[in-house]
């Protein structure tokens, strides 16, 4: 490990991504309705959703209207945070950045293409790299997951 990990004493990690829309049971929603067929997951899609929805129609209402990063990062620096981490693609394959660029044969799964529509790790990063910690006078680290 990095020394700067090993002395941080306090650090942010993020999971955020699809599987926030449905806010329920756990961040592998895809894979308790879609791959174990969890009737808890398969039920609450039933009483939710219309017929024949499917798991990438949460992706558009994933918007991140909400979405801060500037006082995100202001937030955990104040909060004491070393440095923060996110989850950039989760299991399902959602992209919380443009695919495209680094990987040309990526498909349209990604938060440039569908829902927020915008950089949400490149955002972060700039955010994050752009406050220092109230405590140690040091910038934040950032890292991606």
């Amino acid at each position: 490990l990095p020394s700067w990990y090993d002395e941080a004493k306090f650090g942010i990690f993020i999971h955020w991504g699809v599987f926030s829309v449905p806010a329920y049971g756990t961040e592998w929603f895809w894979y308790q309705w879609q791959g174990k067929h969890n009737s808890n997951f398969v039920d609450f899609v039933k009483a939710t959703e219309a017929p024949r929805f499917a798991y990438a129609d949460y992706a558009k209402r994933f918007d991140a209207t909400l979405y801060r990063p500037d006082y995100w990062a202001d937030v955990f620096a104040r909060a004491g945070a070393q440095y923060v981490v996110l989850t950039s693609k989760h299991h399902e394959g959602f992209c919380n950045w443009d695919s495209r660029k680094g990987v040309p044969s990526s498909f349209n799964w990604n938060a440039m293409d569908v829902g927020p529509r915008r950089d949400i790790l490149g955002d972060l990063v700039m955010a994050v790299r752009n406050v220092s910690s109230p405590q140690t006078s040091k910038p934040l680290k950032f890292g991606v997951y």
